[in-house]
């Protein structure tokens, strides 16, 4: 961490401690109105919510060259009520990965599902930070797959694409396709070795599937690559697919994969299996 993040977080601090008051934090109010000198609450008081000594949230906030651990940072957050927005903010100050989050998807989906609909006849699925479908349009539906008729545990990409036969024989080229798929997940788990949920699907799939146990040893690392596949649709022929992924800026952990057709001759496939 540089200086000048060291900087930023400590500023960072000390705005949002200044700007509760000890009732906001559940704390009493003090016994002489007037008293506190210090605009809202005082760096001790942080330091007790947060179950840090004094001297080091001092030296946080000093800008010191001190280190502070992801469980830390979280109770930081949680004791100056940080918002989601926020807490991921001060995370990234602290030159840590982004918290994981257990998204209120019930409140977004009708948003989402609207959006992925309007793209169509371009094929649109959703993706939350685990790699599970949470909204598909009926593009994706009718010329990839219906997560609607996968297990809930299992109604994730990885296991899509690394358990499905229909699929595997579907794609031209399932292999690199999977690879792919396989070094983008590898790259996540790496940040968030102690996930539970990602963690239980490594083993689900090491488990049941020879090129997946296989291919995790060799540790691939990659991000997203602009691609183009080949799907052998069995009421339309071979319809050639453009990739495109995109997080959403109101929730960073949503990744939105499109697969537009890529000539006319392709589009006009997938929309007569549309209707």
């Amino acid at each position: 961490m540089t200086d000048t993040h060291r900087a930023e977080l400590a500023a960072f601090l000390r705005a949002h401690r200044s700007r509760l008051h000890p009732a906001d934090v559940g704390l009493p109010a003090d016994l002489v109105p007037g008293r506190r000198r210090t605009p809202g609450l005082r760096r001790e008081e942080v330091a007790e919510l947060a179950g840090v000594s004094m001297t080091w949230y001092t030296w946080l906030e000093q800008g010191r060259k001190i280190t502070a651990s992801p469980q830390v940072v979280d109770a930081l957050a949680r004791a100056l009520r940080l918002d989601a927005v926020q807490h991921r903010h001060l995370r990234r100050l602290a030159g840590l990965p982004d918290p994981i989050v257990d998204h209120p998807l019930l409140q977004s989906t009708l948003r989402l599902q609207r959006l992925v609909d309007a793209m169509s006849p371009n094929i649109a699925v959703v993706h939350d930070s685990w790699f599970d479908f949470v909204v598909w349009n009926e593009a994706f539906r009718r010329i990839r797959t219906d997560p609607d008729g996968f297990a809930a545990e299992r109604r994730n990409l990885l296991w899509w694409v690394f358990t499905d036969a229909r699929n595997r024989a579907m794609m031209q080229r399932w292999e690199p396709a999977a690879r792919a798929v396989l070094s983008q997940f590898r790259a996540v788990v790496g940040r968030r070795p102690d996930d539970p949920r990602l963690q239980a699907i490594v083993g689900g799939l090491s488990a049941v599937s020879d090129e997946f146990r296989r291919w995790w040893s060799e540790y691939p690392v990659q991000d997203f690559r602009p691609a183009v596949i080949g799907v052998e649709h069995p009421e339309a022929g071979l319809i050639s697919l453009e990739l495109y992924q995109s997080r959403l800026v109101e929730d960073p952990d949503l990744l939105l994969v499109i697969q537009r057709p890529v000539t006319d001759e392709d589009r006009r496939r997938v929309e007569s299996v549309l209707g």
